[in-house]
């Protein structure tokens, strides 16, 4: 399954990517993130593997990622594991004039091996487009929200 969206944020391409690289941001936009923890590589850095822990009330959640690409602040590409799914996102952004960037998101599913998973992504495929929207919406509203 493959889904893309895009949004414009009203702050300059330097800036989005910064807040886009720093981990410390994630729990900003990411509802439920508790922590992300680097198990090889370099942080930030192509081949990178990091643990990222996410909680609410229903459920405790932990992906292993991959750093595929790191190429800020114009791109990120990584691979995102987790006992029931896998998938590949890659981020583009692009300066749109000197104060707008346009932020687009390209997402893959690879491999889902859990029978509610799975009938979700073919009955209801906008149940794996929601969040991700979602979370780029927040990210939009924390950016410009921010001064520098």
């Amino acid at each position: 399954m493959k889904f893309e969206g895009h949004i414009d944020i009203n702050k300059p391409i330097d800036m989005v990517a910064k807040y886009f690289a720093d981990p410390k941001y994630l729990g900003e936009y990411q509802e439920g993130f508790e922590k992300k923890v680097l198990e090889e590589g370099e942080k930030g850095q192509d081949g990178a593997v990091s643990k990222m822990y996410y909680k609410n009330e229903k459920y405790e959640m932990v992906l292993t990622e991959t750093i595929i690409s790191n190429k800020l602040p114009n791109s990120f590409e990584a691979f995102y594991h987790h006992k029931h799914m896998d998938n590949t996102m890659k981020c583009e952004f692009r300066a749109l004039s000197e104060n707008e960037t346009r932020y687009q998101v390209f997402v893959e599913y690879t491999r889902i091996d859990w029978f509610m998973p799975k009938l979700i992504s073919i009955l209801f495929p906008g149940m794996y487009k929601k969040p991700a929207r979602k979370w780029m919406e927040n990210f939009k509203r924390f950016v410009e929200s921010r001064s520098s």
